[in-house]
């Protein structure tokens, strides 16, 4: 047999034969390009690792969040429908503030998840301003201190060393 038909006869079955292999697939989903998972590609570590550019202190804080945040969380993060983020006077409740280990946690977070039903659409200096302000209410940083890439790793939660993991493994 000549390589011509050989030829003309492997292309018809292979043809067939990728067909049948497609038709076991659902058909469901596109690839992911790069540009669509670098927007998941995200993850900021304990270490400040990641972080991205910009900053923010608790009073640019405090306007994004009662803008944003005040009708889930309650006026100054306490009370509201959703997790209080800080304790109101006399009270001492864990707050997220007061359990996560690092403050990478809920910079993370905040900007992964907040806010509700838009996730993912604040800016890095509105993260870092939240992040800065929710500290603040908790007395975890002071009214005028910038949160940053440099600072925000720094900042040493109350619960650093009391924290247990469920996954201790990964730690």
């Amino acid at each position: 047999m000549s390589m011509a038909k050989g030829f003309a006869l492997a292309l018809p079955l292979a043809l067939i034969a990728g067909a049948a292999l497609a038709a076991d697939t659902p058909g469901l989903g596109k690839p992911v390009s790069e540009a669509d998972l670098a927007k998941w590609d995200m993850s900021v570590g304990p270490d400040g690792k990641n972080l991205p550019a910009g900053s923010g202190t608790p009073a640019q804080g405090a306007a994004i969040f009662a803008q944003k945040c005040e009708v889930c969380h309650g006026k100054e993060g306490v009370g509201g429908s959703n997790a209080m983020l800080a304790n109101p006077p006399g009270k001492s409740d864990r707050t997220m503030a007061l359990y996560v280990p690092y403050a990478t946690t809920i910079f993370d977070f905040t900007r992964r998840a907040m806010p509700w039903p838009q996730p993912k659409t604040l800016a890095n200096d509105e993260v870092y301003a939240l992040t800065a302000y929710i500290l603040a209410r908790n007395k975890i940083i002071g009214e005028n201190d910038v949160m940053n890439a440099e600072t925000l790793a720094k900042v040493a939660m109350p619960n650093r060393n009391g924290f247990v993991s469920r996954y201790p493994e990964k730690h």
